[in-house]
């Protein structure tokens, strides 16, 4: 096994073919504890899911910087810095850890080069080195961290397939979230547009209220409200509908569900508004658009089947 060193931040990640290796994983409570600082040669993410605790990081000019955490919150040390963790006097803090480092590529998920190439958000995380980097996650990383380490667990170190898939998909999401929070710090209101939007996508086939999508982004509906039509040019109910007849479209294109159904599976409790909604976006009814896309789909067959 040819072992690169376990740092994110070296050339080599991004021009040859790597793959993750793992160290170290585990769950871990700690109770009223403090580690004494120590390095090693991987890179380290800690996760916390409950409680609090606080990590001290020293620079390599010695300079000491203190990161409090708190649940969904997590820090990423680069290989070889310093650290220790504290958890003080009658507190707890259940934590998720990997540590990793990188070996020669192999296996079927793509290497970190690869999708480097392909995600431009993960080659400029990749491309600007930092010592520590704390983020707050939406659950997104952690469901995704929490797969990991269970796969980890159960195929070890070497893991398979899944685990280097799981892997790619985790050094995603972080560096999406770590653009998220380098555009919430110039442009906030971008992040809660965005945020709100993957909520809708989220919550889309059930009744929803502007005032709910607003307290899940965290700001005043009025103001959600001014900065969503500014951005999308669309009113939050507008995008809403306009999110619900795509779905409805595709799922009276692609599925056999009754015509009569597909509103409860859209969110919308009323029938026979959403055939009044569904003809306003559309041009045609529910129905009518089953239909043609049936004639079509037949005659699209049946010129192939000519042709030959």
């Amino acid at each position: 096994m040819n072992e690169l060193s376990g740092s994110l931040f070296q050339q080599s990640l991004l021009e040859k073919e790597y793959s993750p290796y793992f160290f170290a994983y585990y769950y871990k409570q700690w109770d009223q504890y403090t580690m004494p600082f120590h390095q090693h040669n991987s890179t380290e993410i800690m996760y916390v899911i409950s409680g609090s605790c606080a990590v001290d990081v020293r620079s390599a000019a010695g300079h000491e910087e203190r990161f409090r955490l708190k649940r969904s919150e997590l820090i990423m040390l680069d290989a070889n810095v310093p650290h220790r963790l504290i958890v003080e006097p009658g507190s707890a803090c259940r934590m998720l850890n990997v540590e990793f480092g990188f070996v020669e590529h192999k296996g079927v998920a793509p290497s970190l080069s690869r999708l480097a190439r392909e995600e431009g958000e993960l080659a400029d995380f990749l491309r600007k080195p930092f010592i520590s980097l704390v983020l707050s996650d939406p659950e997104e990383v952690f469901h995704v961290l929490k797969a990991l380490v269970l796969e980890l667990d159960q195929y070890g170190k070497e893991g398979g397939s899944l685990v280097q898939l799981l892997f790619a998909e985790l050094l995603l999401r972080l560096s999406r979230l770590h653009r998220e929070r380098l555009i919430a710090s110039q442009q906030p209101s971008q992040l809660y547009v965005r945020r709100a939007i993957e909520f809708l996508h989220q919550n889309y086939d059930r009744s929803i209220q502007v005032k709910e999508v607003a307290a899940a982004v965290n700001v005043h509906p009025g103001y959600l409200h001014r900065i969503f039509k500014a951005q999308t040019g669309k009113t939050l109910t507008d995008y809403l509908n306009l999110l619900r007849m795509e779905k409805a479209k595709m799922l009276l294109g692609q599925s056999e569900i009754p015509v009569a159904e597909i509103a409860d599976y859209v969110g919308i409790s009323s029938r026979q508004y959403f055939h009044l909604l569904f003809k306003k976006y559309a041009g045609v009814t529910p129905v009518e658009y089953r239909n043609s896309i049936e004639r079509y789909s037949w005659s699209d067959i049946s010129s192939f089947t000519d042709e030959r």
